[in-house]
């Protein structure tokens, strides 16, 4: 599914001139190891790709591709007064991490669907020509024995060199990409982002002042953890298609679990009780609930993104669905088949995290990597205007 700003022509059959890797053409972005699992390539190597433009543009393009766990995703866009402009986009569920959690590794048919994906993408960049872009790999490139295998042959097959990013880098590029939407008036943030096959959270502390620009944002972070797990891994483990409450019970616990880990666990609840802190969630957990509150009878990114949820209505939402038959789930527009599965261990892991610090409001972003790789990107070229970024776009 192409994002909802306007239709372009894929090209056919795959030739055309490969995408050339350049290295330096992207500033490092958190380069320092988070020491909790081994990270393939890291965010210690700057990479990304650069292809000469052949045609005049009102202004520089830039894109953005994050192959995650569940998605693969491409922004192609364009700076613009207060923030940018996207002009072309793709999303598909490819669920590149299938059985990683169990085997180890990426399996053939999973990657089969991520190179067609990607083939898409890679189309849709000839297209456009960016100046600059930046195309990142994540946790099931990094979990997986032979990510960095399919990774080179992504290269060989597509022209296409993903970075695959260290959990760290992650947490930051999802803090810049959702930085706008934490309020002013705010001392702090508990920012998290549920992934496939893992999560980020990252304690934002403003005590000390605010960054002046949203590429700057990550300086804020006060700590941060990435889990391993993530709405797949968890699926895998405990199931995702019949819940009972003792099962997502269950699921709760296990993720409370590698939550007591997080540094600073204590005076980040202390400060939840002190000062104006709220949570600021990411993910298609995140937007479905969002969607589902709002009855909405299809997913409209408009009224969801910078939505705010109070406790009383999340925990609402949560119990309609849990009391949702797989089939229903199936059937509804904002969850739908390649969702169905996943949205109630997406749940588990908001919930263990409400628990552990029980902010009163969330706030909803639909938006997340693509969006912190562009703001970076355009921020070191000092492209980017300032004010909340403008766009009309759905993540997938």
């Amino acid at each position: 599914m192409t994002d909802d700003v306007r239709s372009v022509a894929v090209p056919g059959g795959d030739t055309g001139a490969a995408l050339r890797p350049v290295s330096g053409t992207m500033p490092e972005v958190g380069s320092a190891d988070d020491g909790q699992a081994p990270a393939n390539g890291g965010g210690k190597r700057t990479a990304g790709a650069e292809i000469t433009p052949q045609r005049r543009h009102r202004g520089p393009l830039y894109a953005a591709l994050d192959l995650g766990t569940n998605n693969c995703r491409l922004l192609i866009a364009r700076p613009h007064d207060n923030g940018f402009r996207v002009i072309d986009g793709f999303t598909r569920i490819v669920r590149l991490g299938e059985g990683v959690s169990t085997s180890g590794r990426l399996g053939e048919a999973a990657m089969d669907r991520t190179l067609e994906a990607l083939r898409h993408c890679r189309n849709k960049l000839r297209e456009h020509e960016p100046a600059r872009m930046r195309l990142i790999a994540t946790e099931a490139c990094r979990a997986a024995e032979n990510g960095a295998e399919f990774i080179a042959r992504v290269q060989a097959e597509l022209g296409l060199l993903l970075e695959i990013v260290d959990r760290r880098t992650e947490a930051e590029l999802a803090v810049t990409g959702c930085a706008d939407l934490i309020e002013k008036e705010a001392m702090g943030a508990l920012m998290f982002d549920i992934g496939g096959g893992s999560s980020e959270l990252a304690w934002l502390d403003f005590r000390g002042g605010r960054p002046k620009s949203q590429g700057s944002m990550p300086a804020s972070i006060r700590s941060w953890q990435s889990l391993p797990v993530g709405v797949v891994s968890i699926a895998e483990k405990f199931g995702g298609i019949d819940v009972t409450p003792e099962s997502f019970e269950a699921m709760v616990q296990f993720v409370a679990g590698h939550l007591r880990q997080f540094r600073g666990r204590e005076k980040l609840r202390q400060m939840i009780g002190q000062q104006p802190v709220h949570l600021i969630g990411t993910s298609g957990t995140v937007t479905t609930l969002a969607g589902l509150h709002l009855g909405l009878e299809r997913y409209e990114r408009q009224k969801v993104d910078g939505l705010w949820l109070t406790t009383a209505e999340v925990d609402a939402t949560m119990r309609a669905l849990l009391n949702m038959p797989y089939e229903r789930r199936v059937a509804h527009s904002c969850i739908g088949r390649d969702r169905a599965d996943l949205v109630l261990p997406g749940c588990a892991i908001f919930e263990a995290i409400r628990r552990e610090w029980p902010a009163k409001r969330v706030r909803v972003a639909d938006r997340g990597l693509r969006e912190g790789m562009l703001i970076s990107m355009m921020d070191a070229d000092r492209t980017l205007g300032r004010g909340r970024v403008p766009y009309r776009s759905r993540h997938g």
